[in-house]
C-alpha cells in the first residue's frame, strides 16, 4: 500500500513536472514569437476581395472584373440555418471555447504519437482557421502551428465571437472561384442566403473542409455523404428537428453553376470602363468592391444593340450566304453525343444559336441545335440564301434547301417572326428604303442566318453634358474586342460637310449664297496626270446652286468650291472647334469631301455642339463610383453646354476655339478612401476629379460656334432629312431631326450623324480591311436604318425638342437663282447683318441691270 502511494506521488509529480514544463516551453515560444505575431486590431476593419462592379444608369449589371466571386455579408444576415450548419461542421463549440480546442489538440498530439510522427488531421477550431487564412501559410509545421493557436488566442482577446465567425464565413474559399457563403450559395443554387434550404445549408457548410474536392459540382457523390453527416451533426445538436432533418436528407443535389447574370449588353462600354477605373484607381480597383454607375441607361443600350446587329444581319442577307461555319462527316448512326461533339467548338453570337444538320431534302432540313431541340428549316426560310459571289452579287434564289444545306454543315440559326428583308431593294444618298425589318428575336421559328462579315458601331450623347447614353463597338466583342467606337479612324464622307458649312457661314455665305455645281481640276503632283478632278457620287452636275440645296443634295463640288473659297488653313482651324485635333484633318481640298480621320465618337460630339446651341461638350460614361460602402469617392461633374444657366447669361462669352482638349473625366475636387485587399490595407490612389459638392455651380462648356450660325446649320441638315438623302428618316414622325449621311470612295464606310436637342448620335458601317460594302451601299441605306431604329425607341413619346431661332436670325424673300433678296421669291433665313449686306447687293445689282437695260435701249 505504502508503495502504491509512493508510485502516485512520483506519477503526480511527474506530472506536475510536465506540465509545468510544457507550460514553461509554451512561454518561452510565446517569448520568442510574440514580437513575430501580427497586430490582430486590423481585422476589426478588414476588407474583403470583392470584385469591381459596372452598373447601367438605372442600377442593372454591365459587368464584374476581378478573379474571385465574393459577396460580404454581416453576420447579423446569415440566417440560423446555415449558421448552425457551419458550426456544425466546422466546430460545434465555437461560443464557448477560448480559441483553441483543447481535446482536438489531444487527439492530434495523441495521433502523431501512434502514428509515428505523422501529422494528420488538425484539432482547429474556427478562430484558429481564422487566423491560418489571413495571417499564414497553409503548411503543415509545428511552428505554423504554435503561431497559429497563439493568434487565435489574441483574436478571442480582441474580437467577439460574431466577428470572428463573419470574417470566417466571409473569407473561405468554397470551390469554383467562390469565397465566403454569400458567394457559393449564388453560384451553386443562384439564391441569396435567405433562400436556402437546410440540406443547400448543410452542403454550402461542408464544402469549408476540401472546398476545391468535396463540392457539389465536382463530387457530388461524396458531398452528399458530407452533407448528410452535418445534417446528422445539426440533429444532434438541436439545431433542426427530425422531421427537417428526414425532409433535408432526401432532397437530391440540384447544385449548377449560376455564373453572374448580365443584364446589359454593353461589353465595349464596360472594357472603357475598366481601363479608366484602373488608370485612376490602380490595381487595387479590382478587389476593393468599387461599384460603378455608368451614365447608359439600359432600355437605350439594349435599343442600340438591337438596331445594329439586327441591321447588320439585314444588310449581310442581302449579299447572300457565304456558306457553312464548318463541316463534319456525319457516319450513318451518328447521335446527340457527336453531335455536342461538333458543336462544343462553337458558342451563341448575339442571340445566333450553332446548329448541325442531319438531315436534309428538297423542301426542308433538319437542324441539331442541342439535346432539347431541333429546328425544322423550309425553303421559304432560305430563300434570301442566294450564294454569296462577292459584295456587289450574289448568285440566284436557292429552289431547294438541299442546294443550300448539306447533312453535317455546321450553320447558325435565330429565332424571327418574318423574314420580310428586300433583295430587290434599292438606295443612294440621294433615297433611301424602309421596307427592311430588323429580326425580332426569341418569338417565331428557327430562321437561317450567318453572323456578318461587316462591322458598324453607334454612339449616342446627351449634347447637354456629353453623358454616353449608348455605345456599341460592333457585332459582336466575343469575336472582335476592337472598339469602334472609340478606337476606328476612318473617314466620315459627306457628314463632315456641316462643318465645312458652319466655317463658310463665318466668312460671309449664306444659306442662299450661290456655288457653281460644275466639273473643276486642281494640280495634283501626287497623281500620273497632275490633275485632281473631283465629281460627285452620281457623276452629275446641277450648274449653280445654293448652299442649302447643296448640302440636301450632298454636293461634293459644290463643296469643294467652298473649301477652295474660304481657304484649307482656315477650315482646318474652325473644325478644331468642334473637338477635332489637327492631326486628323487633311491639309488640302480634299477635306471637303470628308477625308478626315475620325471615330464615331468624335463624329457624335462634334454634332452635339449642333445640338446644344454651339458648346463643345466632352463624352464622358462613368456618372459615379461607390466604395464597398455605398459612399461616392468619385461623382462626375462635367462642362455643360447650359445655355440658360445665369452664369451663362451673366458672362456670355464670345465664341472661339476650345483652350485644350478636355479629358473623359472632367477634373475636380479630390477626395480620400481606404483601399484594403486580402493582403492587408492601404490607401488607393483616387480620381483627380473626384468631389464632393454636387450643389457648386455649374461647369460651362466652351462656346465654340455662334448660335446663329448653328440654327443655320441646323436648318439645312433638318432639311436634309425633310427632303434629302435622310429623308427616310422621315418615317419617325418627328419634326426635331437633323442629321447628314456620308459614303466614301468605293463604298468603303457608310455613315449617318444626327441629332436632336435630347441625343446626338452617330452611326458608322464598314469592313476592318477596309473592303467595299457594295454597290448602291451608301450612308442612306446601310447606316441610316440603325440610326433610325435606335433614335426611333429612345425617343419615343418624347416632346419635340430643337433649337429655337436665336436673336439675330431673320427670315428673308430671296430670288433662288441669284440667292439675292428680292420681295416675293421664296423664303430663306439668314444672319440680320447678312440680309443688310445682301440688300445692297441686291439694290447695286439692279442699278446695273437697269444700266445695262439703258444701254441696251440706246
Amino acid at each position: 500500500m505504502r508503495i502504491l502511494k509512493r508510485l502516485l506521488r512520483i506519477a503526480l509529480y511527474l506530472a506536475l513536472a510536465g506540465i509545468l514544463f510544457v507550460a514553461g516551453a509554451i512561454g518561452v515560444a510565446y517569448w520568442l514569437l510574440a514580437p513575430r505575431l501580427p497586430s490582430v486590431a486590423v481585422l476589426r476593419d478588414y476588407h474583403m476581395q470583392v470584385p469591381l462592379r459596372v452598373l447601367s444608369a438605372d442600377g442593372r449589371l454591365i459587368a464584374s472584373f476581378g478573379e474571385t466571386r465574393r459577396i460580404p455579408v454581416r453576420i447579423a444576415d446569415v440566417p440560423a440555418r446555415l449558421k448552425n450548419a457551419v458550426l456544425s461542421a466546422e466546430d460545434g463549440d465555437f461560443y464557448s471555447h477560448p480559441g483553441i480546442d483543447w481535446h482536438g489538440i489531444a487527439r492530434a498530439g495523441i495521433h502523431v504519437i501512434v502514428s509515428g510522427g505523422d501529422k494528420g488531421p488538425g484539432g482547429s477550431t474556427i478562430t484558429q482557421q481564422v487566423a491560418r487564412n489571413f495571417f499564414l501559410s497553409p503548411e503543415k509545421l509545428y511552428s505554423r502551428k504554435l503561431t497559429e493557436m497563439f493568434i487565435a488566442l489574441r483574436m478571442e482577446n480582441e474580437l467577439s465571437k460574431d466577428q470572428i465567425l463573419e470574417l470566417y464565413l466571409n473569407k473561405m474559399f468554397l470551390g469554383h472561384r467562390a469565397y465566403g457563403v454569400a458567394a457559393a450559395a449564388s453560384y451553386y443554387y443562384g439564391k441569396t442566403l435567405d433562400q436556402l434550404t437546410v440540406a443547400q445549408a448543410a452542403t454550402i457548410a461542408s464544402t469549408f473542409q476540401l472546398p476545391s474536392v468535396v463540392n457539389p459540382l465536382n463530387n457530388p457523390k461524396r458531398m452528399i455523404a458530407r452533407r448528410d453527416w452535418v445534417l446528422g451533426q445539426m440533429l444532434a445538436n438541436r439545431f433542426i428537428t427530425q422531421p427537417e432533418y428526414d425532409e433535408a436528407i432526401k432532397e437530391p443535389n440540384d447544385a449548377y453553376p449560376h455564373e453572374q447574370q448580365i443584364e446589359v449588353d454593353a461589353p465595349y462600354l464596360a472594357e472603357m470602363v475598366r481601363q479608366q477605373v484602373l488608370e485612376k484607381l490602380g490595381n487595387d480597383a479590382l478587389t476593393e468592391g468599387y461599384v460603378v454607375h455608368t451614365t447608359v441607361p439600359s432600355e437605350s443600350q439594349a435599343a442600340a444593340n438591337d438596331a445594329l446587329r439586327g441591321r447588320l444581319s439585314a444588310y449581310d442577307r442581302r449579299h447572300g450566304y457565304r456558306g457553312p461555319e464548318g463541316h463534319e462527316e456525319l457516319p450513318a448512326g451518328a447521335g446527340p453525343d457527336e453531335f455536342d461533339r461538333v458543336l462544343a467548338s462553337y458558342t451563341p453570337v448575339a442571340g445566333m444559336m450553332p446548329g448541325i444538320v442531319t438531315a436534309t431534302g428538297a423542301k426542308e432540313a433538319t437542324v441539331y441545335i442541342n439535346a432539347k431541340e431541333s429546328a425544322t428549316i423550309s425553303l421559304e426560310s432560305i430563300a434570301w440564301a442566294r450564294p454569296y459571289v462577292n459584295e456587289g452579287r450574289a448568285g440566284a434564289a436557292p429552289k431547294s434547301v438541299d442546294a443550300v444545306l448539306k447533312r453535317g454543315d455546321v450553320v447558325r440559326l435565330i429565332r424571327s417572326e418574318k423574314d420580310d428583308i428586300s433583295e430587290d431593294a434599292k438606295a443612294s444618298d440621294t433615297a433611301a428604303t424602309t421596307t427592311e425589318a430588323k429580326p425580332e428575336s426569341n418569338k417565331g421559328p428557327w430562321r437561317l442566318t450567318q453572323i456578318p462579315a461587316v462591322q458598324a458601331a453607334l454612339v449616342s450623347i446627351d449634347p447637354e453634358d456629353g453623358a454616353v447614353r449608348a455605345l456599341v463597338g460592333g457585332f459582336s466583342f466575343a469575336r472582335s474586342k476592337f472598339n469602334r467606337a472609340v478606337m476606328a479612324a476612318r473617314q466620315p464622307g459627306s457628314s463632315f460637310k456641316p462643318y465645312l458649312y458652319s466655317a463658310s457661314f463665318e466668312r460671309g455665305f449664306t444659306p442662299a449664297s450661290i456655288v457653281n455645281d460644275a466639273p473643276v481640276a486642281f494640280p495634283d503632283p501626287s497623281r500620273p496626270d497632275g490633275v485632281w478632278t473631283p465629281a460627285n457620287d452620281d457623276n452629275k452636275f446641277s450648274g449653280p446652286m445654293r448652299l442649302r440645296e447643296a448640302l440636301v443634295q450632298s454636293k461634293n463640288l459644290v463643296s469643294v468650291r467652298l473649301l477652295d473659297a474660304i481657304g484649307v488653313r482656315y477650315a482646318r482651324d474652325y473644325m478644331t472647334r468642334f473637338g477635332f485635333t489637327p492631326d486628323a484633318l487633311p491639309q488640302n481640298l480634299s477635306l471637303a469631301l470628308g477625308t478626315a480621320s475620325v471615330s464615331p465618337m468624335a463624329m457624335a460630339r462634334g454634332y452635339a455642339v449642333f445640338a446644344n446651341g454651339g458648346y463643345l461638350v466632352t463624352p464622358y460614361f462613368i456618372g459615379r463610383i461607390d466604395d464597398r460602402d455605398g459612399n461616392p469617392v468619385y461623382v462626375a461633374n462635367p462642362e455643360r453646354a447650359c445655355a440658360d444657366c445665369q452664369e451663362r447669361l451673366l458672362n456670355p462669352t464670345p465664341p472661339g476655339p476650345p483652350n485644350q482638349p478636355s479629358t473623359a473625366l472632367i477634373p475636380a475636387k479630390p477626395a480620400a478612401a481606404s483601399s484594403a485587399g486580402d493582403t492587408g490595407t492601404g490607401d488607393a490612389v483616387l480620381p483627380a476629379d473626384a468631389h464632393d459638392n454636387t450643389a457648386q455651380a455649374p461647369k460651362l462648356a466652351p462656346h465654340v460656334i455662334d448660335v446663329r450660325n448653328d440654327y443655320l446649320v441646323t436648318s439645312l441638315m433638318q432639311d436634309v432629312v425633310k427632303r434629302g438623302t435622310g429623308a427616310a428618316a422621315r418615317a419617325l414622325g418627328r419634326d426635331d431631326i437633323a442629321g447628314k449621311t456620308g459614303s466614301t470612295n468605293d463604298h468603303r464606310d457608310a455613315w449617318f450623324v444626327g441629332f436632336n436637342g435630347d441625343v446626338s448620335t452617330a452611326v458608322w458601317v464598314g469592313f476592318d480591311d477596309f473592303s467595299s460594302l457594295g454597290r448602291g451601299e451608301f450612308g442612306a441605306k446601310a447606316a441610316l436604318p440603325i440610326w433610325m431604329d435606335y433614335m426611333g425607341a429612345v425617343l419615343k413619346d418624347k416632346p419635340s425638342h430643337t433649337l429655337g431661332m436665336p436673336p439675330g436670325i431673320a427670315t428673308v424673300q430671296i430670288d433662288p437663282a441669284s440667292g439675292l433678296p428680292s420681295p416675293g421669291g421664296m423664303n430663306e433665313i439668314m444672319k440680320v447683318e447678312d440680309v443688310d449686306r445682301l440688300r445692297e447687293q441686291a439694290q447695286q445689282k439692279q442699278q446695273e441691270e437697269q444700266q445695262d437695260h439703258a444701254y441696251d435701249i440706246f
